[in-house]
């Protein structure tokens, strides 16, 4: 059988789809013919030229706006049929009344009558806070979207395979939709299959019930059901798989609760897309990188589900593959593609990793910078190791940096861990990303002034990628279980601006939904996102470093919101209250390991906090300074001017005498 599998437009374009180098492999194992077709990349070169697309307008639709469904709602026009308001050249930044050269003297009360329908939309994405060169780029990429979509199955059909598969996650539903669609209507011999996180459960059902010119929708994890479906005879026997009987009525199979066991997760092939990317001009834009994965579900997740997160779907259970395997297919993919980044897609790293795959990588001669999702309640030690295995980033999901929030999302850590977690990264090396989350159930204004008091304290560690309301995802304890706060009142509002669908398949089809928000709002929320706002701009310029000589410890502070350069701590008190603090410790434990007791400790605790050495949540503190070791050059960011001509803070740390 010839299979064409599609990645489609807004799959990420610097890695290649690990859901379809997985299917390639197992379609292949059976001696079936496959091609993975990047139509993502297709879509770059084609809207490069025809309109001026650039790197940072993909990024919105692929990162950016997913919680709005821009992506989604620019390719609907395709799918449904309808033209959208008038294109404008992409690059333009301005809605505009594009190219008429072809002669097209069409009403324009036509796109006036356009306007009016997707003005409900436009509205909610200015509420989102969608800029207006933004908005200009969603009303102008769908209106083009229906050319490349026609163009794209005009080569399909020339020469048609036997079966098309469509993997669909994020914004990847209308774009794969219109192309099956027309794909259908152009060669109905051909097979329509979806997969992906978008067809998990209850979403893929109702694809499949809403869409007739899909033949089948694999819902859950796709290595035994796919090579299944290849093989025909009793479709009712493959587990999750919606198909339709003679009549053309959808039958869902009931979704298997047993998960794959490592052993039959299968490793990628990625034949292909490295050449694809050389030659478009996306190779210009980003940096190509392997995309790979050692484990499936979440340990923590299995023990205390995250209240917001429903990353998981329906298939919590942790499993990884055996160790020496995932170093295997890592070392492999890293040869066989001549690449050196490699992001692992896992919720969480399996602890079990750390003395064997992260130990070999470190004892190694290679040179790998990976990408890992990790606990943020890791030791000094393993951020060493993770740094020393070649880690230069990792996301521990610190999403709040106050204990008391922490506990209402089950997160199973303190503020303190999290601060500690930023600093220990730092330490080793290891850059950190995370976004700061707000609007939970129960949490208190008290929460949030606190942290916002400290965030200057902050400034040298990595900040938060921003600050935003917490949104209710299917999945998610705050979704299966309203007893905890919040009463769902329908998808949210970008699937019915979509989809031309009843509220009651929406509510199947939706992955976010719409609730009255909860926690803080106002002011307050403003003001933590200037907050951290300001420490992204700070973050560059700040740094605060020790070293430690044993009988003294030299600090060093570029910090814009403390006007000191360098200080020396050399009393005995505040050398064992500062080494103490490198965890975090309440006062009374504090004060029975430091000599003198309470007495010593109160002053030294003043003047830490003067000089912005701690952070404090609930009766914890926790010093915040890093160990010297050049840092500064992990910053990405930099600045020029009146500052560059001020000494480095290494150099001044540099010319200190120690000893």
């Amino acid at each position: 059988m010839r299979i064409v599998l599609l990645h489609m437009p807004w799959g990420a374009i610097d890695v290649p789809s690990l859901a379809l180098g997985i299917m390639h492999t197992a379609a292949a194992r059976a001696d079936h013919q496959v091609e993975v077709r990047y139509a993502n990349l297709d879509f770059v070169d084609w809207a490069a030229e025809t309109a001026g697309f650039g790197v940072d307008d993909y990024q919105y639709f692929s990162e950016k706006s997913y919680f709005q469904g821009a992506g989604d709602w620019a390719f609907a026009g395709a799918l449904y049929g309808d033209d959208g308001p008038a294109p404008a050249r992409i690059d333009a930044g301005i809605e505009g009344g594009g190219d008429d050269s072809d002669g097209d003297d069409s009403d324009s009360s036509d796109i006036d009558d356009c306007d009016g329908e997707f003005a409900a939309y436009f509205d909610y994405l200015v509420t989102s806070g969608a800029s207006e060169q933004e908005i200009a780029l969603t009303r102008s990429t769908r209106a083009i979207a229906p050319a490349f979509i026609a163009r794209l199955v005009d080569e399909l059909a020339a020469d048609p395979p036997d079966l098309v598969g469509f993997t669909t996650t994020f914004q990847q539903n209308t774009a794969s939709l219109a192309a099956a669609k027309l794909l259908k209507q152009r060669c109905p011999q051909v097979r329509t299959v979806f997969g992906g996180a978008n067809c998990d459960g209850p979403q893929g059902a109702a694809l499949h019930r809403n869409f007739p010119f899909l033949d089948y929708v694999v819902r859950g994890e796709g290595e035994a059901a796919f090579p299944a479906l290849l093989e025909g005879g009793d479709l009712s026997a493959v587990p999750g798989l919606c198909w339709r009987d003679d009549s053309g009525k959808s039958t869902a199979n009931e979704m298997t609760r047993r998960p794959l066991p490592p052993a039959a997760i299968l490793a990628p092939r990625y034949d292909g897309f490295y050449e694809r990317l050389d030659a478009s001009v996306a190779a210009g834009w980003v940096d190509p990188k392997l995309v790979v994965e050692g484990s499936r579900g979440c340990w923590w997740g299995e023990k205390h589900h995250c209240t917001f997160c429903g990353l998981n779907g329906s298939s919590m259970e942790f499993r990884s593959k055996p160790p020496t395997d995932f170093l295997a297919e890592v070392l492999t993919l890293a040869e066989r593609h001549q690449l050196l980044d490699v992001y692992v897609v896992d919720n969480i790293l399996d602890m079990g990793y750390f003395d064997t795959v992260l130990k070999s990588l470190a004892e190694l001669p290679v040179d790998l910078r990976l990408h890992f999702e990790i606990k943020a309640n890791l030791r000094r030690h393993q951020f060493q190791l993770l740094g020393d295995s070649g880690a230069a980033q990792v996301q521990p999901g610190i999403e709040s940096l106050s204990t008391r929030v922490l506990r209402i999302m089950d997160k199973g850590v303190t503020g303190c861990q999290n601060v500690r977690a930023l600093r220990d990264a730092q330490s080793a090396g290891v850059s950190v990303s995370w976004n700061y989350l707000y609007g939970f159930p129960g949490e208190q204004p008290a929460d949030y002034e606190s942290v916002i008091r400290q965030l200057p304290v902050l400034h040298h560690l990595d900040p938060p990628t921003g600050a935003g309301r917490i949104a209710i995802e299917r999945f998610s304890p705050y979704f299966d279980r309203p007893e905890l706060g919040f009463a769902i009142t329908r998808p949210a509002f970008q699937y019915g601006a979509t989809y031309r669908l009843p509220q009651s398949e929406l509510a199947e089809l939706a992955y976010v939904f719409s609730a009255p928000p909860r926690g803080i709002g106002g002011d307050l929320a403003e003001r933590l996102s200037t907050a951290v706002d300001t420490w992204i701009a700070r973050f560059p310029d700040s740094r605060l470093s020790y070293r430690d000589a044993g009988g003294r410890i030299v600090l060093v502070n570029t910090r814009p919101g403390y006007d000191w350069r360098v200080v020396e701590l050399t009393d005995p008190v505040e050398l064992a209250a500062f080494r103490l603090l490198n965890q975090p410790r309440s006062t009374a434990a504090l004060a029975a390991k430091v000599p003198g007791g309470a007495a010593a400790v109160e002053p030294v605790l003043e003047r830490f906090t003067a000089l912005g050495l701690l952070f404090h949540d609930g009766d914890g503190f926790l010093q915040v300074a890093v160990e010297s070791d050049n840092q500064v050059l992990m910053r990405m960011q930099h600045r020029h001017g009146p500052a560059a001509a001020r000494p480095r803070a290494e150099e001044v740390l540099d010319a200190v005498t120690i000893g």
